[in-house]
């Protein structure tokens, strides 16, 4: 079965390369420069109202500090991650920048008419609702009202208003666009990290549930020929032989999940269960009843038959085991059991993890990633069985 490698884990853009990271660096700070950019573009279309007026020089120090002032706190609204203290304030600071858009008008007149179209688009920025169109609105019939007052006619009533919607919609548009760059970067990188935590958990399960077998067949046999050496040179040189295989086939395993193939086979580990229980002593029943393809439901069985009796060797006192796989009604079950129950059972299924081990909390997650179950606890008859049911 291929399981995805840390470098694959993760999605095809998400910064694989040193000119992505470096392209996802600067996406958000291209998109504020450009909507800073257009939104300073349009404050020097505002002092162009200004210069066309001819202030006099206090009247122009005045309106270049209010603009100065608006400017500032557009920015803010555009760009509110700049002063995330202020965050919490925002209805306050559009008030203000209401107040610089309108008070001022009754001194400044005309000159003053290219600055409702930012406080257009804060209203939009700040409210984000149905209120915030409201308000967007109303903004732009005001508009419209003051050019009455100037004395504009209808032509040039009706251009300032469009003028003054369309500088709203621009400015609402990229700020909020400068905005869902930002946040798909963050998803991206959070994506990213997420994908690096699950290619760890998927490496540490994947040694755990491989490892603990190889080296509890390991330990077991090394005792046996510890004590066979002396009287059974024989069987102490086969037993040997036999750690040798299992070594290279625990090195083996650890390459596969270091290059992420992982296909294990319920037949093959089957015999090789049954030759170890035999070999430490254990009557060991067998009825293997189904032959399944390679596949991840033979992969996922064969793991829960290592666990099984890796959990029965290390914690229990067992005399007897017996290993059943058998198929019907379109499910494959496997099930493990044994007469010497040990301190640490538990009963698991796909609805709930109880108090088993690392081991077994890893084969519910592989269980019920098939669509499965998997059990583990104590029988009426005082025998400890782990089971584990798939879709076949």
């Amino acid at each position: 079965m291929r399981r995805p490698a840390l470098t694959e884990a993760a999605p095809p853009d998400s910064g694989a390369g040193p000119q992505d990271e470096l392209h996802g660096e600067l996406a958000p700070r291209v998109a504020v420069c450009i909507t800073a950019v257009v939104i300073g573009g349009f404050f020097f279309i505002g002092l162009t109202y200004l210069l066309r007026a001819r202030p006099s020089g206090v009247g122009l120090a005045v309106c270049g500090v209010l603009m100065l002032a608006l400017l500032a706190l557009q920015m803010f609204h555009s760009f509110p991650f700049a002063a995330p203290r202020l965050v919490p304030h925002r209805r306050k600071t559009l008030a203000a920048q209401a107040l610089i858009t309108y008070v001022p008008f009754p001194i400044f007149e005309e000159a003053w008419l290219g600055v409702p179209g930012f406080l257009a688009g804060s209203t939009l920025l700040v409210l984000r609702s149905a209120t915030g169109w409201a308000c967007f609105a109303t903004v732009i019939g005001t508009v419209g009202l003051l050019n009455y007052t100037v004395g504009y006619g209808t032509a040039e009533l009706a251009y300032n208003m469009v003028a003054t919607g369309l500088t709203g919609l621009v400015v609402y548009g990229l700020s909020r666009l400068t905005d869902l760059v930002r946040q798909v970067q963050a998803a991206r990188a959070e994506l990213a990290r997420l994908a690096i935590v699950q290619e760890r958990l998927r490496f540490a399960r994947d040694l755990h549930d491989l490892l603990g077998y190889s080296l509890s067949t390991i330990t077991l046999k090394c005792e046996l020929t510890h004590r066979l050496v002396r009287i059974h040179p024989e069987r102490a040189e086969t037993e040997i032989t036999e750690i040798l295989r299992t070594a290279r086939q625990a090195l083996a395993d650890v390459r596969s999940v270091a290059s992420s193939y992982l296909n294990m086979s319920l037949s093959r580990e089957v015999s090789a269960a049954e030759s170890l229980l035999c070999a430490v002593g254990i009557q060991t029943e067998v009825r293997m009843e189904v032959d399944l393809p390679a596949g991840p439901v033979d992969t996922v069985l064969a793991t829960v038959l290592r666990e099984g009796i890796t959990n029965m060797l290390r914690h229990s006192k067992a005399q007897h085991c017996m290993i059943a796989a058998e198929k019907g009604k379109g499910r494959v079950r496997v099930a493990v059991a044994n007469d010497g129950v040990g301190a640490e059972t538990a009963t698991l299924s796909t609805g709930g993890v109880g108090t088993g081990g690392s081991g077994l909390h890893n084969l519910t997650a592989r269980v019920a990633a098939l669509g499965g179950a998997l059990t583990a606890g104590s029988r009426d008859d005082g025998w400890f069985e782990l089971t584990a049911e798939v879709p076949a």
